[in-house]
């Protein structure tokens, strides 16, 4: 019998692509960016909207850079916003469990928050390998649910945790990711690993007004809600509950919500 093919636990509503639009190479790649020379050709896989990719492909110029994602419509969103001076970006559809490429066609490839959504994350760490030059760069950041920090409490909120685990596990994916990148990578035949962290921290009144709705948006309207719903996990009372726990947690001044991150540095 043949498996279904994976399901993203958040879908591509506008809140997860408005979450998607904030990240910046700063913000999300500081960990490969001392990695990366002019003339490089680099591959972002599972680039969203492109914003980190746009950023990367200006570091690496006169290389190319290709972002990928399995969405066409957020393939078509990365290509509206191009600059139409990055002549060394272009953006497809793309799998990453069967990528389009030649071996050995890139200095580096970029995951950001992909592999936690696979239900195979060392094959797609392979198939990433092969289209690794000798010596090339694999940089991937992965975060970890269970390790998320916040503050005040709230019953809510640790029902969202809960609920997001629930819902990641009937898709097979893994909301813990993190702390397994590392076995990961090696699993796919990477032997030499540079292991790192770093947070998002969301606690000025602009981060945490920001971050409260975005998950309010998410929890009301994304796929994590018609998911839940739709395995039978949740209720719309619950969704509600929670989303008014994030307006609240973001109204606090003491309100504080670390993500955090595992990276991994490591050559063909």
């Amino acid at each position: 019998m043949e498996s279904r093919p994976d399901r993203y636990s958040h879908g591509h509503h506008e809140s997860v692509l408005r979450s998607h639009r904030w990240r910046t190479a700063e913000n999300s790649a500081a960990f490969l960016l001392t990695h990366l020379r002019s003339g490089q050709d680099l591959l972002d896989v599972g680039c969203g909207p492109g914003t980190i990719t746009a950023e990367l492909a200006r570091l690496v110029e006169p290389g190319r850079t290709t972002g990928i994602d399995l969405s066409a419509d957020v393939i078509a969103t990365a290509q509206q916003a191009q600059d139409a001076q990055s002549r060394n970006l272009t953006f497809q559809v793309g799998d990453v469990y069967d990528l389009e490429f030649e071996d050995s066609s890139f200095d580096v490839v970029y995951a950001h928050q992909v592999l936690q959504h696979l239900s195979d994350p060392v094959g797609a760490a392979v198939e990433m390998r092969r289209v690794l030059r000798r010596d090339g760069v694999l940089a991937v950041r992965e975060s970890d649910f269970g390790a998320f920090v916040w503050a005040p409490s709230d019953v809510r909120l640790t029902r969202w945790m809960e609920l997001y685990h629930e819902i990641t596990r009937v898709n097979r994916a893994q909301a813990d990711a993190g702390r397994h990148l590392p076995a990961w990578i090696r699993r796919a035949g990477f032997t030499s690993l540079d292991v790192t962290s770093s947070n998002w921290t969301f606690h000025a009144p602009t981060d945490r007004a920001w971050w409260g709705q975005l998950w309010a948006d998410r929890v009301r309207h994304s796929d994590f809600a018609h998911q839940g719903l739709e395995f039978g996990l949740t209720s719309i009372d619950e969704l509600a509950d929670i989303a008014d726990a994030f307006i609240s947690w973001a109204d606090d001044d003491d309100g504080i919500f670390l993500v955090v991150h595992v990276e991994v540095i490591a050559r063909r």
